[in-house]
């Protein structure tokens, strides 16, 4: 991956994630990033921020935050008309696209994995709202004829117009607009099953129509009944460990709709204990299908999130259909038309190298293996003379030595036979800790005790956990460049 400028857009949540930032720059700067960090201080912002940083020309954009925070980054990158390729750093209450790619929760770790990482462009869904179809007796309300058709709304950067995941219609959506947040960022995924149970007895079925078109025009499947719930997915992930559609893939160029049918109180409730027990649907009770594009009419009173984030409507209406929802005696009367599309490969993405799942349909085009043994010049290197191990010695003798605990390592691609070891280390004379990290090269000297002089690669073997002696110099970015690095076992 040839990213050498980087922009951490981080979500401030309650403050935790800023006592992290530093180690996730120390990772980055080892492998010769330079990286500068912006804070999301108020709601919406996120999107500004990813825009500002695209157009400025940074060749990596990385959001750390939830699911959320990647929507944001990856929206605002998009819109912005830039090339950035964008990457994802959990650290929110889900982080479901991050999870599926094996980048771990810990920030230095997913740092390792972003690095070693290659872009890939991937699809995005696409939300708009086409109008509204207001009852008959609404005529009066507005100054609009209904028959008219309207040009469609400026997007604001505030709303979420693409997605990744999945946008929810119904029970979903209003739980997540009324779950607290304090209880939420607490006990993480258990806050969105108590405001599911707590929401649950105020819903009820609404109405749904659905068109399915394979170019745009054309109506391929025209569904219509009632729902309990809408979800409209780009790959097969929701909450984290459900999976909405085994066969979506993030570069078919599909979208994929299922319906969660209206079939009676105890049907219901026997739906609601496969997604919270058994995180799967009820496909007795579910309607499924897959196209490149949607339109479906739902009721305004129905509540909306598009990768997490609850929408507002008004953010995608004319003030003409603003003013005649407001002045409609019942929301539930007005429908709403959305449009769903698929975009395919609409943004570039990092994905580790070490990812073998099947969210895609093809294989990524791959030069060559990063990693690089050189047998020869370990070979050289085991059979050198005493002296120069001697000369080694003399010289790493006159550095700092560090005992320094692993927390991980991965290869460098952007630099052949070079690797970073992340890890940590106690301040002398206190039980402070800080991570720091070493760039390991053909001109590291690494021993083992009892197999000689090693291969750089040799550090890919290491454990977390296992403690390895360091001889050098630490800079202010707590990069340590090693004069000499043994390996016990």
């Amino acid at each position: 991956m040839g990213g050498k400028r980087a922009c951490l857009v981080v979500d401030l949540r309650t403050g935790e994630h800023i006592v992290k930032v530093p180690d996730i720059v120390t990772v980055f700067a080892a492998a010769g990033w330079k990286t500068d960090v912006v804070l999301k201080m108020y709601s919406g912002e996120t999107v500004k921020l990813a825009q500002k940083a695209a157009r400025a020309g940074y060749d990596v954009v990385l959001g750390f935050g939830g699911d959320g925070t990647f929507n944001a980054v990856f929206n605002g990158v998009v819109s912005a008309g830039g090339k950035s390729l964008v990457a994802d750093i959990p650290g929110g209450t889900y982080n479901t696209w991050a999870g599926a790619l094996d980048i771990p929760t810990d920030p230095v770790k997913a740092a390792l994995a972003i690095v070693n990482s290659e872009p890939r462009r991937i699809d995005l869904g696409h939300i708009e709202v086409d109008g509204l179809t207001l009852p008959a007796n609404a005529a009066q309300l507005s100054t609009t004829p209904t028959t008219k058709k309207h040009k469609k709304p400026v997007r604001s950067t505030k709303n979420q117009q693409y997605f990744l995941l999945n946008v929810g219609m119904g029970i979903d959506a209003a739980m997540m607009a009324h779950i607290s947040k304090p209880l939420k960022y607490r006990v993480g995924p258990l806050a969105f099953n108590l405001a599911l149970l707590k929401e649950l007895p105020e819903q009820r079925p609404f109405p749904v129509v659905v068109q399915a078109s394979y170019d745009g025009h054309n109506v391929a499947t025209h569904w219509q009944g009632e729902v309990w719930e809408v979800f409209v997915s780009k790959v097969p992930l929701f909450g984290g460990d459900v999976s909405i559609e085994p066969d979506a893939r993030a570069d078919d160029g599909q979208l994929h709709v299922a319906l969660i049918t209206a079939n009676g109180p105890l049907r219901t409730i026997e739906q609601v204990f496969s997604l919270v027990a058994q995180r799967k649907f009820d496909d007795t009770t579910t309607q499924f299908f897959k196209a490149p594009h949607f339109s479906m009419s739902i009721p305004a009173s129905i509540a909306v999130h598009v990768d997490g984030g609850v929408i507002k409507l008004e953010d995608f209406l004319h003030k003409s259909e603003q003013s005649a929802l407001e002045q409609a005696r019942n929301s539930a009367e007005v429908m709403v038309n959305y449009h769903f599309d698929a975009q395919p490969e609409a943004v570039n993405t990092a994905i580790p190298r070490t990812y073998s799942g099947s969210l895609f349909s093809h294989p990524p085009h791959r030069e060559a293996d990063p990693v690089q043994f050189s047998i020869n010049k370990v070979e050289s290197a085991r059979n050198g003379t005493r002296s120069e191990q001697a000369q080694h010695d003399d010289k790493s003798e006159r550095k700092t030595l560090y005992t320094v605990k692993v927390i991980g390592s991965a290869p460098n691609p952007e630099q052949r036979n070079t690797y970073i070891v992340a890890g940590s280390i106690t301040r002398e004379n206190t039980d402070v800790t800080e991570t720091v990290a070493l760039s390991v090269n053909e001109q590291t000297p690494i021993f083992d005790n009892e197999k000689g002089q090693l291969a750089p690669a040799s550090v890919l073997e290491l454990q977390e956990g296992a403690q390895i002696a360091v001889r050098g110099d630490k800079n202010k970015r707590n990069i340590i460049r090693a004069s000499r690095i043994d390996i016990s076992r």
